[in-house]
């Protein structure tokens, strides 16, 4: 039997081989790179502070502040439009369901107060009948209640409704409701479509024409 050649390597050959890493080494080394990168991507990516953009961010006023922001724009008495009475043309349960939702905003949005109920449902019919609001009172009381861009009267999205009202401010609610949609028209307020408390300052408030206040709430209309 034939006996099968035997191969030599020189020192300096195995030396030289010795010395090449292998593909886990390889391996292990890209892997290291490529983290290594999207860290310092990732750190490229963030936001840091910087002075002017903490320099640009306006302090939130006290209630105080507001107060006293909201007392220096005057009242404009000679704009304020008279409100149409409103005439509901729904059946018994359309207007039933009508009243409900106008109590509901009338009490969560002015509590007990009567003035304040009544100019708050006054706000809520003239939207019904304004430009660019839904056409129907529970439209517009709950418009943008389950969006997150946020809601028109704050007790739909604040988790106010989950709460059912039972105290003697829901009668007087209802009953001014009621009123309201067989005609009963809120004359202080005018034809105002907006209105906030006095103590916080809306980005919209130098848009609109100031033209009532009832207890805490001030009221605007379109120019």
């Amino acid at each position: 039997m034939a006996k099968r050649p035997v191969r030599y390597v020189s020192s300096r050959r195995r030396k030289r081989s010795g010395l090449r890493p292998s593909s886990e080494h390889w391996l292990l080394l890209l892997g290291a790179v490529v983290a290594f990168a999207v860290v310092i991507g990732w750190l490229t990516d963030v936001p840091w502070p910087t002075e002017t953009n903490a320099g640009n961010r306006k302090p939130r006023l006290t209630m105080a502040q507001a107060r006293a922001s909201n007392a220096l724009v005057p009242i404009v008495a000679a704009k304020r439009r008279a409100a149409t009475p409103f005439r509901f043309r729904g059946g018994p349960a359309a207007r039933l369901q009508a009243t409900d939702c106008l109590a509901t905003v009338a009490l969560y949005e002015a509590g007990d107060d009567r003035d304040a109920q009544r100019a708050v449902i006054q706000v809520v019919l003239n939207r019904v009948g304004a430009a660019g609001f839904p056409k129907t009172v529970c439209g517009v009381v709950y418009q943008g209640a389950n969006r997150t861009t946020g809601c028109q009267f704050s007790f739909s999205c604040d988790g106010s409704r989950t709460r059912r009202p039972e105290h003697e401010g829901w009668e007087q609610a209802r009953r001014a409701a009621r009123r309201a949609l067989s005609g009963y028209v809120y004359a202080p307020v005018g034809r105002a479509t907006h209105y906030h408390t006095d103590w916080m300052v809306p980005y919209w408030r130098s848009s609109l024409v100031k033209v009532a206040t009832v207890e805490s709430h001030i009221f605007y209309q379109r120019r």
